[in-house]
């Protein structure tokens, strides 16, 4: 295939994939509501919430609850997947993390959707 056509594909793709979030935002708005939760105040509240949202929303932060280790192997997990974690922050993340969302803490509350057509 001559490269015009592999150009051709991928402005199409990306076209379809605007179009999809346009319409999810326009007939959807209840899904961004559902995907923000504003993480805990603290000096690294700011720089986690960008990095970490940049793939999945935050709800996925809020639900955990992990030990230190645990917080530290998920952190390194993470940048090796691509989080662009400045090296002088990573022991700032882990703390930020392991302080808000310990082990011993009890789990945020998972909302669930509700059926209008109870039998």
């Amino acid at each position: 295939m001559p490269s015009t056509t592999y150009k051709s594909m991928f402005k199409l793709r990306k076209f379809a994939v605007t179009a999809i979030i346009a319409a999810e935002t326009l007939f959807f708005p209840s899904l961004l509501c559902a995907q923000a939760h504003e993480l805990p105040p603290g000096p690294m509240q700011q720089k986690v919430t960008t990095v970490c949202t940049e793939c999945h929303d935050s709800r996925i932060i809020v639900q955990q609850r992990l030990s230190k280790a645990a917080w530290t192997k998920e952190v390194d997990k993470m940048i090796k997947w691509g989080a662009l974690v400045d090296s002088a922050d990573r022991d700032a993340f882990i703390d930020y993390l392991s302080v808000n969302f310990p082990a011993d803490k009890a789990p945020e509350p998972t909302p669930r959707s509700t059926s209008t057509n109870k039998k």
